[in-house]
């Protein structure tokens, strides 16, 4: 019953309400905000009702509190209000985030679902920062996901279509690069060769999947180099629903090949005019157009961001990436590798990559975000972790590090690749940052592409420009740790759709 403590006295006709709403309602419980702002209000207030609302007394107090102590002023107030002193404890909802061990690895993902390994927080990072509209529904998603991925028929039939996007992917090495860069071998995880030219079709699959299961009937997504819009609209042209995709009008430009193969694949492309124009904004148009549609429609988020339960799920259909990556390089050479390299945006072939090795504490675990055109300023880059611009915020419904300014609004970015052009980062990506477990580097424009070359020209293999990013890095990684050593690069997609693109910058 709203929050109208500004007026600082209770209705005389209280007890009488309170009465006549408990006998309406059958007795459900009943908490009351009119007029609460002193103990004796409160204690009025919790003798007909069943709890108490207290907030224009609190932001007044908040108001008048000097700089830097309105938190220790709410709780001093609180502990008069109340008459109790609790100390503070850690939510049950934010658990740290643990792993399996490393001597399940060869299993499946889903026959390695625990509690740990599906949290609502990853340490001070995650959590559900979202309108009350939308909280309903990610509870049922959370719901389905758990039961779903705890099913053995949910993973029996998600396993039935490897054949259909081609899985497992190859591992390989790649002599040429290595004898390039002089150290370590370098060996590729070939993400490019699944159906629809990337990693993205791992989770696209998993998540409509789940859709159906929830009784979904429409699926729509965001994407920035149209990868994950390709897999969405290709999953769902397999399974017969409707797929809108909304995209950043500037991506839909540098990425015209995409569009037309989501269009061709029957999903409607939404080009998105606001902000920048980029990723960023077509992820926060999907969201506002998924509250308008709850009932029907599944949103197939698609990177590791976003409110709880989504990076969850997408790390978990991701995951694969690192368990085949990690079997077969036991095949091959019987060891781990010293280090595994993958590009970051938003952060979903890392999570993947990573995931199955974060707690084998002898992997190095490598991340290369988008350093854009080299110079500072997050306008210029997207390096949102390791470039000391980022900072802890809220952003996409999710805390986690973001690009923003002093008063938190988010910044422009910068980068070559459309798919790395966001300002934030995956909460899990961000929490392993911040506890030490990976570290972050960045890769500018002009040594993107030259990575780019390097791949083609050595190992006849065209990369994404995402992972082009990564490619400039692994030589230094493989220089680093030398000879004897080994490294795996996740090639996260194929670069048929940046060839526009680089012959523009070349001037071709």
């Amino acid at each position: 019953m709203g929050v109208t403590g500004v007026t600082g006295t209770l209705s005389h006709d209280l007890p009488e309400l309170m009465k006549r709403v408990k006998h309406l309602s059958g007795g459900v419980p009943v908490a009351v905000g009119f007029g609460v702002s002193t103990r004796e209000q409160f204690l009025g207030v919790t003798s007909v009702a069943d709890g108490a609302v207290i907030g224009s007394e609190i932001i007044t107090q908040l108001a008048n509190a000097p700089a830097g102590q309105g938190a220790a002023i709410i709780q001093d107030y609180c502990s008069q209000i109340t008459c109790r002193t609790v100390k503070p404890t850690e939510p049950h909802s934010v658990p740290e985030n643990t792993h399996p061990s490393s001597s399940s690895s060869n299993l499946p993902v889903s026959d390695q679902s625990t509690e740990a390994s599906k949290p609502g927080r990853f340490g001070t990072f995650g959590g559900q920062y979202v309108p009350e509209a939308l909280t309903t529904c990610l509870n049922e998603l959370e719901a389905g996901f758990n039961t779903a991925i705890d099913d053995p028929t949910f993973w029996a039939e998600y396993r039935s279509y490897y054949p259909y996007i081609g899985r497992p992917s190859s591992l390989h090495q790649a002599p040429r690069l290595t004898s390039h860069a002089g150290g370590a071998t370098i060996w590729l995880k070939r993400e490019d060769l699944n159906h629809t030219g990337s990693h993205k079709i791992n989770n696209a699959l998993g998540q409509i999947l789940l859709a159906r299961r929830l009784g979904k009937t429409e699926i729509i997504a965001e994407t920035g180099a149209g990868q994950h819009g390709v897999a969405t609209a290709t999953v769902c042209a397999k399974f017969g629903m409707k797929c809108t995709v909304y995209m950043g009008s500037e991506d839909v430009r540098r990425q015209a090949l995409n569009v037309f193969r989501m269009r061709l694949l029957g999903a409607t492309v939404i080009p998105v005019e606001s902000g920048s124009r980029t990723l960023r904004d077509a992820v926060n148009e999907a969201f506002r157009a998924w509250i308008t549609r709850l009932n029907t429609t599944h949103y197939i988020i698609g990177s590791a961001i976003g409110p709880h339960p989504f990076p969850t799920i997408v790390r978990t259909f991701q995951s694969i990436i690192g368990q085949e990556t990690k079997t077969q390089l036991a095949q091959q050479i019987n060891r781990l590798p010293d280090a595994v390299v993958a590009c970051v945006g938003g952060g979903s072939n890392a999570v993947g990559m990573f995931y199955p090795f974060s707690e084998d504490s002898s992997v190095q675990l490598i991340g290369v975000e988008a350093g854009g055109d080299g110079t500072t300023g997050p306008e210029h880059h997207c390096a949102t972790l390791s470039s000391g611009s980022g900072s802890v915020g809220v952003f996409h419904g999710v805390r986690t590090y973001v690009l923003q300014n002093e008063h938190g609004q988010i910044s422009g970015t910068h980068s070559v690749s459309a798919g790395l052009d966001y300002p934030g980062v995956g909460p899990e990506l961000a929490h392993w940052k911040e506890v030490g477990r990976a570290r972050f580097i960045s890769a500018t424009d002009d040594e993107a592409l030259e990575g780019l070359r390097l791949l083609c020209r050595l190992e006849g293999i065209l990369p994404a420009l995402e992972t082009a990013h990564a490619i400039a890095k692994v030589v230094d990684v493989a220089r680093e740790i030398g000879v004897g050593g080994h490294v795996v690069l996740c090639v996260s997609g194929r670069g048929d759709k940046d060839v526009d693109t680089v012959m523009g910058v070349e001037g071709m």
